[in-house]
């Protein structure tokens, strides 16, 4: 393959991180919980609208974390990885597009059309996570990867910046009030995923099996993979003890990015200044992305993932304490430093310590960890407040999971876990 396919792969790539972070940025982290809230949940208690909201996030992601093995290994028999893309892909663009439709007070359909957007949203980012290993060599895994939430951030936080505006200021853009400009937020992300998701399926090469199985033929297949692959995980003896590391620190760092604008509130915070806080981290989350791939470059993406995990232990440790928004501000300005980093050296490592002929598979695993800890780390921040009363212990509570996480990682050798991947698959060729 030419220098300048490379690019273009590498590319289109990416940007499928730009397309689909429209989707976490305006939905998940800023305008739905809000809108579900104030206006589909009108007139219902506060306390009832989070339990609402709480399990439609909850019974997403246990969706997704049961049916991720499994789709993984069906994708690797049948090399469909960009068609099962394409599919969640579609199911999160269509279900994104209805919130538009929901009316006041219509909280039951807002949370299943919201389930259904964020089961596509995970499930395709498992196939797009896949992909990795087929535009990048192991020199470059870090840098590309990346690129790729450096796009993420870049993408997401320009198209939320618009959509910010149009609700602050929507007489500006032509629109009744506030209201209005959500539900036209809604549109612009379905629209946004839609158009940058084309280049991923267009440049984007991958080897196609010589018969493609029949889905059923697939199902049988890939379901005798997924067995087969619970066997090779405790084989890839490294690859066991990094996906425990992994589950919880980016347990730590889920729980954050989905609980930072609760906990706000929950000191008393102004919700225009916790909007405004998001922005800055998908604006400081872009260059810092970035430099991490060069970080993984000259000190290695193990490394780099521990640079991480201290900065967000001192985040916890300085959050118990805040008391101002001007630190909201800057904690939000620190976790822009090392949110893309930590997830973009954790992926690219991963995929050195597994066969590549089974990307999709394996990252099934890994996705399968990540959705359980998006479950588990708000559980621990709610008890953790409800036992002492006080909201303060909640953030505290997770640096537990950074501290655990850096201790199972530091038993992570690298080298080894390469040495195991080549030698299985060698053995399985």
């Amino acid at each position: 393959m030419s220098n300048l396919h490379t690019k273009k792969a590498v590319l289109s790539w990416a940007m499928y991180d730009w397309a689909n972070s429209a989707f976490t940025t305006t939905v998940m982290a800023g305008f739905f919980p809000v809108f579900f809230k104030e206006y589909w949940s009108s007139g219902t208690d506060v306390t009832v609208s989070t339990f609402q909201l709480g399990a439609a996030n909850s019974l997403a992601s246990i969706v997704v974390a049961v049916l991720a093995p499994l789709l993984g290994a069906v994708a690797d028999r049948a090399r469909s990885r960009k068609r099962f893309l394409l599919l969640f892909a579609l199911l999160g663009i269509f279900m994104t597009a209805g919130l538009a439709a929901v009316e006041q007070g219509e909280w039951h359909t807002a949370a299943a059309l919201y389930v259904f957007a964020a089961i596509g949203y995970s499930g395709s980012v498992i196939f797009y996570d896949s992909l990795l290993v087929t535009v990048a060599d192991a020199a470059d895994m870090d840098s590309v990867s990346s690129f790729g939430y450096a796009l993420g951030y870049l993408g997401g936080g320009l198209l939320f910046a618009l959509n910010v505006a149009m609700t602050l200021f929507p007489k500006a853009f032509g629109l009744s009030g506030a209201a209005e400009a959500i539900r036209l937020s809604f549109l612009s992300v379905a629209l946004w995923w839609a158009l940058f998701s084309i280049p991923i399926l267009i440049y984007v090469y991958e080897h196609r099996a010589t018969s493609t199985p029949s889905p059923a033929s697939a199902v049988r297949e890939g379901w005798r993979q997924l067995r087969q692959t619970f066997s090779t995980v405790r084989r890839l003896r490294v690859v066991f003890i990094f996906l425990i590391g992994y589950w919880l620190y980016i347990d730590g760092v889920d729980t954050i990015v989905r609980m930072a604008v609760d906990y706000g509130m929950s000191l008393g915070f102004k919700s225009q200044s916790l909007i405004v806080a998001l922005l800055i981290t998908q604006f400081v989350g872009f260059p810092a992305a970035l430099a991490f791939g060069w970080v993984g470059r000259k000190w290695g993406a193990r490394r780099g993932i521990f640079i991480c995990l201290g900065v967000y232990l001192g985040v916890t440790l300085w959050g118990y304490g805040m008391d101002r928004e001007a630190e909201f501000f800057v904690l939000a300005a620190v976790i822009g430093l090392v949110q893309g980093g930590i997830q973009a050296l954790s992926r690219s490592l991963y995929t050195r310590l597994i066969p590549p002929g089974q990307s999709a598979e394996f990252f099934g695993f890994y996705n399968l960890l990540g959705k359980f800890a998006a479950v588990a780390g708000p559980l621990l921040m709610g008890w953790a407040a409800l036992l002492t009363g006080n909201p303060r212990s909640s953030i505290l509570s997770i640096s537990v999971l950074f501290v655990l996480g850096g201790v199972m990682l530091a038993r992570v050798d690298e080298k080894e876990g390469q040495k195991l991947a080549a030698e299985l698959g060698e053995s399985d060729s």
